[in-house]
């Protein structure tokens, strides 16, 4: 019987994993089945606690859990010239051939290391693709994308969000906003972009 609202946030590794009573290595109990799937409803640390479809919750290692994606986009709309993935996949597929070639270079001894990251530096693609789904990394947006197909849309971004400055006024780079005090008493986590900001 499955709880109502469970809604499954990671999934157990397929080898299974320990649990615990509590927070504390001295109160194990029975281990979660492979690829089980669990909502975190606590986290404390690297001890995530998990509820089962069951209902029944325990204590796990949060660090092996494995991340369940958010459900893809729903179709519809209509196609647009910015949201058809063929343009992305070309370029994911011309960034590839020049990796390639550099490597065929670099493994024959006519290319040297340094002329070796001199032609790949710079070079930056993302695919993963699980039978008709495919997620794809759009280097000129700095994003994540999800195609089904026929279409693209956003999934990720890079950036961090960003408060809204006033109407009419630009006060320049703007920053995250404070994130409200988390329940538990506990600083909430926080979004640092990669400037440390």
């Amino acid at each position: 019987m499955t709880t109502p609202g469970f809604r499954p946030t990671h999934v157990v590794p397929q080898h299974g994993m320990p649990a615990w009573e509590a927070p504390d290595p001295a109160r194990p109990t029975v281990p979660l089945d492979a690829l089980l799937p669990v909502q975190i409803v606590e986290r404390l640390g690297e001890w995530a606690r998990v509820l089962c479809a069951n209902g029944w919750s325990a204590w796990v290692d949060g660090r092996h859990l494995l991340a369940v994606p958010q459900d893809p986009p729903l179709p519809g709309g209509p196609l647009t010239p910015t949201a058809d993935p063929r343009p992305l996949l070309a370029r994911a597929e011309q960034t590839l051939a020049r990796y390639r070639a550099a490597v065929e270079e670099r493994t024959s001894g006519t290319l040297e290391g340094e002329a070796f990251q001199g032609r790949t530096r710079g070079l930056r693609i993302g695919v993963v693709v699980d039978g008709e789904s495919m997620w794809l990394y759009d280097t000129d947006q700095a994003r994540w994308v999800y195609a089904d197909g026929t279409r693209l849309s956003t999934y990720a971004t890079d950036e961090a969000p960003r408060a809204t400055a006033a109407p009419g006024r630009d006060d320049g780079p703007r920053t995250a906003a404070p994130a409200p005090a988390a329940p538990g008493g506990h600083a909430p986590t926080q979004v640092v972009t990669p400037d440390g900001a």
